[in-house]
C-alpha cells in the first residue's frame, strides 16, 4: 500500500470531515530525506519523511506483504528487504537527495559480512548507486509515526542483536594461559615460556637471543614473544602469569617506564595485547614460573638436550629498534586509501563525485585482518598491492625463479590466479615486460616490412607508352626481321 496523497486513497471523498489524516508534504530540491523502517513476521513498511523547522513531515507510507519465501528471512535481512523495496518504489527520491536511514541497528555491517549470501550481494550493489547514510535512532514525536515506535516486534529484538553481533564466549571456557621468563648472564640471554590451552594441552619454547640485553630486556622479549605466538594461535582470551615485577608493574600501570628502552617495549607490548579480546597479566612468584625459567636456563647451553616437544625459536635483532625514526613523507598516495578509508571508518572525499565512484568501488572490496582484498568472480579474495609491490611481482612471475618470460596476457593471468590484484594490471605487465632485455635479445625475428609497400601508380591508364624496336631476328614469312614492343606505364 502507497500513500502518496489524500486523494490517492480509495473513497477518501466520502469520509467524514472528522477523521484527521496525515499531511503528506512535497519534496524540496536540495532536501536531506529521512527513512524509518519496520518489519515484522509477515510485513515491511517504511516512511520517508523530511525535517523542516525541527518537525518531522511525512511524504510518502509504502508497505507491503511478504512472500511465503521472504517470511523465513532473518529479521535483519527483512529490514534490509524494507529498504531495497522502498528504494525501487521511490527512486528518482533516493537518486535525487540523500537519504538518512534511522535505525537500532548496524545495517551497514550486515553487507559487509565475509559470508555474504547472494541476495544480500545483489542488494548492496543495488543501493550502492544511492547516498545513503546509517544513524540511531532519536527520539520519535508525533501520533502520525506511532508505527514506526519500533523497528522489529518486541520478541525479534533479541534475535536481531545476536545477529549483527554474534555472542562472545566466556573467558573460563576461551581462555589461555603463558608464563614467561627471560634471563641475562655473562654466556648471553635466552628465554623460556610456556602457553597452556584451554584443554590443558600445553606448548613449550625456548628462546635464543642473539644480540646484548639486560635482564630486564630478557623478560620483555620473552612476555613479547608469548604475545606474538598466542595471537598466530588464534587465542582471543589470554591470561599472562609473568614473575617479572617490572613488567606486571608497568603494564598495569603502578610503574611508569623512565627509560626509552622500557618505554618502547611497554608500547609494543600494550599494541600487541589490544589484539586479543581479552589479556590479563599477573604477577607470579618465581618458583610458580619453574618450567619457564627451566627452558631459559637450557637454551642458554645447548638445544641438543631438548626434548622434541619443545619449539626453539631464535631472535638475532631485538623486537623494538634501538633508534625511533620518525617518516617524514611516504611517497605518493596509494590508490588503497580513499577504499581502505571509506570501509573501515565510512569517511568519504568532499567531491560528490569522486565519493559515489569511491562507494561503488567499495562494493568489490572488503578488510580482512588490516589488508584490503578485492572479491573475485569465483569468490575467491585477491590481495591488493600498491605501484611498488605490483611492479616486484609482475618482475617475479615474468623473469623470476621460474622465468615464464611470457606475454602481458598469460602473466596477468598467472597474477591472478596467485591472488594478486591492482587496477591497470594489464597496461603495468606490458610495461615491465617490454624493459626486459632477454625477450628483446632472443625474441623472434620478424622477417616484414616495418611499413607496408605503397604502389606508385599514373593518374590514368594508358597515359604513358614506351616503344622499342627489337631485332633484327631471322627472316620470318613475309620477310619479317624486327619486333616491334609497346609498354603501358601504369604500375611501378
Amino acid at each position: 500500500m502507497d500513500i502518496g496523497s489524500r486523494s490517492s486513497i480509495p473513497g477518501s471523498e466520502k469520509m467524514p470531515n472528522g477523521l484527521d489524516l496525515p499531511t503528506l508534504t512535497a519534496p524540496r530540491e536540495g532536501e536531506t530525506f529521512i527513512l524509518y523502517l519496520f518489519a515484522s513476521d509477515i510485513e515491511i513498511r517504511a516512511v520517508l519523511l523530511t525535517d523542516r523547522k525541527a518537525i518531522q513531515t511525512p511524504m510518502y507510507y509504502v508497505s507491503r506483504t511478504l512472500a511465503d519465501a521472504e517470511t523465513r528471512y532473518s529479521m535483519l535481512e527483512k529490514l534490509v528487504l524494507a529498504l531495497v523495496y522502498v528504494a525501487r518504489r521511490l527512486k528518482r527520491y533516493f537518486q535525487g537527495h540523500p537519504i538518512q536511514v534511522l535505525t537500532d541497528y548496524k545495517l551497514k555491517n550486515v553487507f559487509a559480512k565475509p559470508e555474504l549470501s547472494g541476495r544480500l550481494a545483489k542488494w548492496a550493489i543495488e543501493l550502492g548507486e544511492h547516498s545513503i547514510k546509517y544513524k540511531p535512532r532519536p527520539a520519535i514525536k508525533g501520533q502520525v509515526l506511532a508505527d514506526f515506535i519500533t523497528e522489529v516486534p518486541t520478541g525479534k529484538v533479541q534475535e536481531c542483536l545476536l545477529e549483527q553481533q554474534p555472542p562472545i564466549p566466556s573467558d573460563e571456557s576461551q581462555q589461555w594461559t603463558l608464563f614467561t621468563d627471560g634471563a641475562s648472564s655473562g654466556e648471553g640471554s635466552n628465554a623460556g615460556l610456556k602457553l597452556i590451552n584451554p584443554d590443558d594441552q600445553e606448548f613449550t619454547y625456548a628462546i635464543k637471543l642473539n644480540f646484548k640485553s639486560t635482564n630486564n630486556e630478557a623478560e620483555y622479549e620473552a612476555f613479547l614473544a608469548g604475545l606474538r605466538i598466542a595471537k598466530k594461535l588464534g587465542v582471543k582470551f589470554l591470561e599472562a602469569r609473568v614473575d617479572s615485577m617490572l613488567i606486571a608493574g608497568q603494564v598495569l600501570g603502578t610503574y611508569e617506564a623512565k627509560n626509552d628502552v622500557m618505554a618502547s617495549y611497554l608500547s609494543q607490548a600494550k599494541d600487541l595485547m589490544k589484539q586479543f579480546i581479552s589479556c590479563k597479566v599477573v604477577h607470579i612468584k618465581r618458583s610458580e614460573s619453574r618450567p619457564a625459567d627451566a627452558l631459559s636456563k637450557l637454551a642458554s647451553t645447548s638445544f641438543e638436550h631438548m626434548g622434541r616437544d619443545v619449539r626453539i625459536e631464535v631472535l638475532d635483532a631485538p623486537s623494538v629498534p634501538q633508534h625511533q625514526v620518525l617518516v617524514i613523507q611516504t611517497g605518493a598516495a596509494s590508490w588503497m586509501e580513499p577504499i581502505q578509508t571509506y570501509l573501515s571508518s565510512g569517511i568519504l572525499p568532499e567531491d560528490k563525485a569522486e565519493a559515489r565512484e569511491i562507494r561503488h568501488k567499495a562494493l568489490c572490496y572488503q578488510i580482512h585482518n588490516g589488508i584490503l582484498f578485492r572479491k573475485s568472480f569465483l569468490g575467491l579474495l585477491l590481495r591488493c598491492v600498491n605501484v611498488e609491490d605490483a611492479n616486484y611481482v609482475v618482475r617475479e612471475i615474468h623473469e623470476g625463479i621460474c622465468r615464464l618470460h611470457a606475454g602481458p596476457r598469460m602473466v596477468v593471468a598467472k597474477i591472478m590466479n596467485t591472488g594478486y590484484y591492482w587496477p591497470g594490471n594489464h597496461t603495468d605487465a606490458l610495461k615491465e615486460i617490454r624493459k626486459c632485455d632477454a625477450c628483446q635479445r632472443y625474441a623472434p625475428r620478424k622477417l616484414r616490412p616495418q611499413n607496408d609497400l605503397v604502389p606508385v601508380t599514373t593518374a590514368w591508364p594508358f597515359q604513358k607508352w614506351a616503344i622499342d624496336i627489337m631485332g633484327p631476328f631471322p627472316e620470318a614469312p613475309g620477310r619479317v626481321k624486327f619486333l616491334l614492343v609497346a609498354m603501358d606505364y601504369f604500375t611501378k
